[in-house]
């Protein structure tokens, strides 16, 4: 029997403003010393989710943006929008 299935995400397949998103949350995951499977289980979604969100693929719910943007500890602003 074969084992599981491993497949890299295609990063030239990335939307841009998703992938920059992704790279932020990326960092600042990699700042709070999580794993990607610690940080889906934090924010309740898959860590395939996460992966997605990271390599900017745009294929995630805005919802589970949202939530893991949460628990980095990031805020989600429109573009072009700037903290008071």
């Amino acid at each position: 029997m074969a084992g599981p299935r491993v497949s890299r995400p295609c990063r030239s397949a990335a939307v841009p403003e998703m992938r920059r998103i992704g790279e932020e949350f990326a960092a600042r995951r990699r700042i709070v010393g999580l794993t990607q499977q610690t940080l889906a289980d934090l924010a309740g979604v898959s860590r395939s989710g996460v992966q997605s969100i990271e390599y900017g693929l745009g294929t995630v719910k805005f919802a589970t943006v949202v939530e893991v943007a949460q628990v980095l500890g990031l805020t989600m602003l429109p573009a072009g929008t700037t903290r008071r």
